[in-house]
């Protein structure tokens, strides 16, 4: 089984293990059923190199408590020298990236992977987007042996909620994309321009779009050779896309930093754009109150610093309230999925994807190897 067990931590703790937590059905429909689970995972990019620093050793010491049930650990990433399992018992093995042929989808190292077992297992959504050996290339393997390759409880759960909205959404059908950089989101921003009713865009992404329209941006974050592309965008998307009208300026990106609020267009020298403003809040909440389906992936600004949060909190209570309201609401992974966190608000939405750059990959009508490989993949 591959599980996407990538998770965040602090030296040789687990800091976050919502990864972790969300493998779980999967396992134990599995160990229920009597099966011998070998879990294959990844965790940071150790390039091929054994580093003792990523390794998933903590991880299955977690995996085992959520789980109710000890977890084995195995000390090398193909498995030698760990004994065979028996049934019910579910065993970890080593981080697959430490061996080289992993990212480079490696057929011999993917063949080892599959001789391990009778039945493949893909649960790591986090990772369909990579053709990688312990994703793709076991999947081939164990169907040339004659064996099954199938997606876990977790993927068709991702599968679904993202096909579904975007197949045959409900309408009003928005989509909210925030974050760093338009080149990132430049595939789906052109994806989803011809699917969704109204396209809002915020975090420092937005300020290319400002550059696009003769607006000045201070010392905010700006992709410059992104621009041209911006102000193509604005002329195919017209007025489907809605940017902020005004933002939170600051002196700096620190906490503490002086910071008030601005029309877009009285953007100062000096100033850092680092969240949209109230009237923004406000507009956004109008639009996503209104719709029936709701894709969000990216913060509306620097939300990890409390100061410049409460765009990104804002747009998490406006879709929580939609979900409320009967609306199918999807939120991607990442940053994203931590703010919705943070505003309190993660039991209130209909789906938070596991992966970010999956998600992405998605919504921008992008096929993903890592479910195309499966047996079912058509």
């Amino acid at each position: 089984m591959r599980s996407d067990l990538n998770v965040p931590m602090d030296g040789a703790r687990v800091a976050d293990d919502q990864r972790i937590v969300a493998s779980l059905p999967t396992i134990r429909m599995l160990v229920d059923a009597g099966a011998r689970v070998l879990v294959l995972s990844h965790l940071g990019r150790p390039k091929g190199e054994v580093d003792p620093g990523l390794s998933l050793a903590p991880v299955a010491e977690r995996l085992g408590a959520v789980l109710g049930r000890e977890v084995r650990f195995g000390p090398d990433p193909l498995g030698r020298g760990v004994a065979e399992p028996i049934s019910g018992e579910v065993v970890l093995l080593e981080n697959t990236r430490f061996e080289l042929g992993e990212t480079r989808n490696d057929t011999e190292l993917a063949r080892s992977w599959a001789d391990l077992g009778d039945l493949f297992v893909n649960d790591a959504f986090g990772t369909a987007h990579r053709a990688h050996a312990s994703t793709v290339g076991i999947a081939s393997a164990m169907r040339s042996k004659g064996g099954d390759a199938v997606s876990g409880l977790l993927m068709a759960r991702e599968l679904r909620y993202l096909g579904d909205a975007l197949r045959e959404p409900d309408r009003p059908f928005v989509a909210i994309l925030g974050g760093a950089k338009i080149s990132g989101k430049i595939d789906v921003i052109s994806a989803l321009s011809s699917r969704v009713d109204r396209l809002l865009v915020g975090g420092a992404m937005a300020n290319t779009f400002f550059r696009a329209l003769g607006l000045d941006t201070g010392a905010s974050l700006v992709e410059e050779d992104r621009i041209e592309m911006a102000r193509e965008l604005l002329e195919v998307v017209g007025d489907t896309l809605l940017l902020p009208t005004d933002c939170i300026v600051a002196e700096s990106l620190e906490a503490g930093s002086r910071s008030r609020v601005v029309h877009r267009s009285q953007v100062e020298d000096a100033d850092h754009i680092v969240d949209v403003g109230p009237e923004t809040v406000t507009a956004f909440d109008e639009v996503i109150g209104r719709a029936r389906t709701v894709v969000w992936n990216g913060p509306m600004g620097v939300f990890e610093v409390p100061d410049f949060s409460r765009g990104t909190e804002g747009v998490a209570h406006s879709v929580a309230d939609a979900c409320d309201g009967g609306a199918l609401v999807v939120v991607g992974g990442g940053d994203s999925a931590a703010a919705a966190h943070l505003a309190g608000v993660s039991d209130r939405l209909s789906h938070i994807s596991s992966g970010g750059g999956a998600s992405l990959a998605l919504l921008a009508g992008q096929e993903l190897p890592g479910v195309e490989s499966l047996s079912d993949g058509a």
